[in-house]
């Protein structure tokens, strides 16, 4: 049987294509994601417009083929130069491109939203989709999630997906230790293969301070049944043998945690929440919501209005907007963070490494690419998602610092998404506002590696089958109440 291929960066067949606009993907970026087509080298030079043919053969309408937004630096770049290049000197800026190309497909070719339905799901990233599957395993079939634009548009397709248990308390940890559970056998009970495999994180310590921090974070995860250790030098080489050893003085080690490829995780998720009866509607915006005494009474969307009977906000760095047009306040702050992905490169790392200090972090995928961010304690509060010259200067020479067999690693992609950041670096959860309008927001960047944990409790907790202290610890009026304990050991 011969196969014809659309994407030869990515050996992406016109089948795979096929099964996309079948599964209820008609636009391009969509398309995208679901195939991983013009992800390659040539950024689809080659293949969207053979990808685009199809679309319109199958029957998709010219709107909704629009060429997809082309990640810089467009063509491959070392990081070598790239790290010759001054950021100080380059301005923090909204990046390119300001906005992605909007592709939408025409309100006569979508199903009509129902006229109501006993839950509504804000946000189709991977909190609103993992919960949206576990109500209805739970037998909560008449769920509907919203989603302004396609499957993986904001945070959970825009992440380094790293899944790690070394947190600095107990919830954190025994929620994580529960996702890594999780994700160990996601693609058996999913049918989606995510690539996930357990190499481990490997926290570099530069300073004497940052030593004495993951000796007692190591200590303290030892109690709670963590594998931790504080590695020396040596150790730590013989882990990552291309480390330079200068850069560091020790580093902490967890050989179970792992790392994941986003993207399919978001389709596993929706394709068995809809088999079960649940629905997904993506471009479709919420523009308010109509409210009664102490309930919210209907979702109000810009393509019709949805009573209802509960409303869940998982929106990610957009919750803050979604929660002001029912008047609820969130102390959240979106802010972008930048991500790259390089070349494919012969397996050579096994863990994540991060280098605490500077929020450096990369990893290196199962296609053997190196993926990697860094945070910028400049950048200001907002939902901006371009990509800067500045991030990849700086990474580049962070990265550098740390392996400097890397400098001549070229660039593929950058990106960026937004953490949605609370002030304790904790998430917001439960009711707020109103007695059946939730929150599931403010994961502050680990909201992926949580969201399966996260997801099951909530679920257990709205059909009546118990309440987590998660709960009762997160709430929005704890801001009000007190001081609270700020999570501190944030990547990015």
């Amino acid at each position: 049987m011969t196969k014809s291929i659309v994407c030869a960066c990515e050996d992406v067949l016109v089948e795979e294509v096929r099964r996309a606009f079948l599964a209820g993907n008609r636009d391009l970026e969509s398309v995208k994601r679901y195939t991983g087509f013009g992800t390659g080298p040539c950024q689809g030079k080659s293949c969207v417009s053979l990808v685009a043919r199809e679309l319109l053969r199958l029957g998709a309408t010219p709107a909704e083929v629009l060429p997809f937004t082309v990640r810089p630096p467009y063509r491959p770049v070392p990081l070598g130069a790239l790290a010759a290049i001054a950021p100080d000197e380059l301005p923090l800026d909204d990046g390119v491109p300001v906005a992605p190309a909007e592709a939408r497909t025409p309100a006569a070719e979508l199903a009509p939203l129902p006229a109501r339905a006993d839950v509504v799901i804000v946000g189709g990233g991977i909190m609103g989709l993992a919960l949206a599957y576990e109500l209805t395993r739970r037998g909560t079939r008449d769920v509907l999630v919203l989603e302004r634009a396609y499957l993986n548009a904001g945070a959970s397709g825009r992440n380094g997906g790293g899944v790690r248990a070394q947190w600095t308390t107990p919830t954190m940890i025994r929620l994580a230790r529960r996702s890594l559970e999780l994700c160990d056998r996601f693609a058996v009970e999913m049918g989606v293969n995510v690539w996930f495999r357990r190499g481990g994180y490997l926290f570099l310590a530069p300073t004497p301070e940052q030593v004495e921090r993951i000796e007692r974070n190591a200590d303290f995860h030892r109690r709670e049944g963590l594998r931790t250790r504080v590695l020396g030098r040596a150790e730590a080489l013989e882990v990552v043998p291309q480390l330079d050893p200068a850069r560091f003085l020790a580093a902490s080690y967890n050989p179970d945690d792992g790392v994941v490829f986003p993207w399919p995780f978001l389709w596993g998720y929706a394709g068995r929440a809809e088999a079960a009866g649940a629905r997904v509607a993506t471009f479709t915006t919420v523009t308010g919501f109509e409210r009664a005494e102490k309930r919210v009474t209907a979702v109000v969307t810009d393509r019709g209005r949805v009573a209802c009977d509960l409303v869940v906000v998982a929106a990610g760095a957009w919750s803050k907007e979604v929660a002001a047009l029912a008047g609820v306040a969130l102390p959240n702050r979106p802010t972008r963070h930048e991500i790259l992905v390089t070349e494919p490169m012969k397996p050579w790392l096994d863990p994540l490494v991060s280098v605490l200090g500077n929020g450096l972090y990369f990893s290196q995928s199962q296609r053997g690419e190196l993926v990697g961010g860094m945070g910028d304690p400049l950048e200001p509060e907002g939902v901006v998602q371009g990509s800067t010259l500045r991030f990849l200067a700086r990474f580049a020479r962070a990265a550098i610092d740390c392996i400097p067999l890397l400098a001549g690693t070229r660039v593929l992609r950058q990106w960026a998404g937004c953490y949605d950041v609370t002030p304790d670096n904790n998430p917001v959860l439960g009711p707020a506002g109103f007695e059946n309008f939730h929150q599931l927001s403010g994961f502050v960047g680990h909201g992926f590696m949580m969201a399966p944990a996260v997801a099951e409790l909530y679920a257990d907790w709205l059909t009546g089958r118990g309440k987590h202290e998660l709960f009762e610890q997160f709430t929005l009026d704890r801001f009000t109440r007190g001081p609270v304990a700020r999570e501190d050991f944030i990547i990015g």
